[in-house]
């Protein structure tokens, strides 16, 4: 097994799943108690990774961060070298690709909270956001954590995403799924197999813990 790549794998993806928690428990929380009327644009805006073929979402982040771009042009003055092909690139384009995977479970989790608790904490004059530290988040851990989970399951995977905004650079941005491409290509069978099993065993393992955890509220069936 190409150990390299899944340690950029595994870096990559620690890293998207804690840059989405940072990220998306501000953007949950909006989205689950604000009460602006084209809500639903920024709602679908989110969950468009989705529906959207990686390929078409790696090629538009491409472009974004592109050297012709203004962001893109923006990054080379400031860091000295563009941000395709880079770990960077890649991080950026990954944080994307898995925003709905943590977005939706933090949105759901703070909307099963007891409306009644969070204005009582109000009314006793605390800040909305101490409320939201307090309060909210505690009682959403269990979505919370699935959310990224989730996310660093997914990211787990990623190809077409990958493929299109890092390349195939070793040791920068060659991931798993990219390794086992690689060794079909060359007809390597069995290198491909044992990583493919590991990337499983790992991915399954991931869920069966988030589905352990978390059952009530992901289970198929009610609890009786």
């Amino acid at each position: 097994m190409n150990w390299v790549a899944i340690g950029v794998t595994l870096k990559l993806a620690m890293l998207t799943s804690l840059i989405l928690v940072v990220i998306g428990l501000p953007l949950a929380y909006w989205l689950s108690f604000s009460r602006w009327r084209w809500k639903f644009l920024a709602e679908s805006v989110v969950a468009l990774p989705l529906v959207l073929p990686p390929t078409v979402l790696g090629f538009y982040i491409l472009v974004a961060i592109g050297p012709r771009s203004l962001f893109g042009q923006f990054y080379t003055t400031l860091v000295g070298h563009p941000l395709p092909f880079t770990f960077e690139g890649l991080l950026l384009a990954s944080v994307l690709y898995s925003f709905p995977f943590a977005v939706q479970p933090f949105a759901a989790a703070f909307e099963q909270v007891d409306r009644r608790l969070i204005e009582a904490s109000w009314t006793l004059g605390v800040s909305r956001w101490t409320t939201f530290f307090k309060l909210i988040v505690p009682m959403s851990t269990a979505g919370i954590v699935t959310g990224a989970v989730l996310s660093f399951a997914h990211t787990l995977g990623e190809f077409g995403v990958v493929l299109m905004v890092g390349g195939n650079i070793e040791g920068v941005t060659r991931t798993v799924s990219i390794d086992i491409y690689d060794e079909v290509q060359a007809l390597n069978y069995a290198g491909a197999a044992k990583t493919a099993l590991f990337l499983l065993v790992v991915s399954y393992g991931v869920l069966l813990g988030v589905y352990a955890m978390n059952r009530k509220v992901w289970a198929v069936w009610p609890q009786k």
